[in-house]
């Protein structure tokens, strides 16, 4: 961007305050709290952590019917994922200490991530998951993935498709213990969001 030094920092400044008032709004930002220790680290070492935490965990044999149930179990939950699922099947498909990142918010527990998603499915009128594969390498499963979701509060009703990979590893029982997303959120959420969408759109026309 070639903004004078003074108009740049006024208008990240700006920015910044209209993205922390928008977490407040969001329908999809305003679930239960993630643990403390989440929200004195950055992403980045939330992850790093969980990732070690997790290297020695043992997950279902490769190959095995174990494996395929536990994939499935995972595929098919978040494939139409809504408030009635969300509150029945989370414990069923994460474990009780796992990790959850969707580039939105970190989350540990399964308490914690139900209650997260229960309140994003409260702001959604649909969201439908396409898995397209899954390529295990280690302990580590990647999921690539089409998302459809119509937004009760963000984009006029209008379907937002992304595209995304998620990262997860399950433990001895198929339950998921880590889960990382790896998604254009910008796409999927904050290009919608008044003021935050075209200053993004803006943005991305000065690179």
């Amino acid at each position: 961007m070639h903004l004078p030094s003074f108009s740049r920092r006024t208008f990240f400044a700006s920015l910044a305050c209209t993205l922390s008032l928008a977490s407040e709004t969001i329908p999809l930002l305003n679930a239960s709290p993630a643990t403390g220790a989440s929200l004195t680290k950055n992403p980045v070492s939330a992850f790093q952590e969980a990732m070690a935490a997790t290297a020695s965990v043992h997950s279902p044999t490769r190959g095995s019917a174990a494996e395929k149930a536990a994939i499935s179990r995972f595929e098919n939950f978040l494939a139409h994922l809504d408030e009635k699922t969300a509150r029945e099947e989370t414990s069923k498909v994460y474990a009780p200490d796992a990790f959850l990142n969707d580039t939105l918010k970190t989350l540990h527990g399964s308490a914690a991530i139900r209650d997260y998603f229960i309140k994003t499915a409260q702001g959604l009128d649909s969201m439908i998951v396409t898995f397209d594969d899954v390529a295990p390498l280690g302990r580590n499963y990647y999921f690539r993935w089409t998302m459809e979701t119509r937004m009760k509060h963000l984009a006029k009703g209008k379907t937002v498709s992304t595209i995304g990979v998620t990262l997860i590893r399950f433990d001895r029982e198929g339950k998921v213990i880590l889960h990382q997303d790896f998604w254009d959120s910008a796409q999927g959420v904050w290009y919608y969001v008044p003021l935050i969408g075209p200053s993004i759109r803006w943005i991305q026309s000065q690179l």
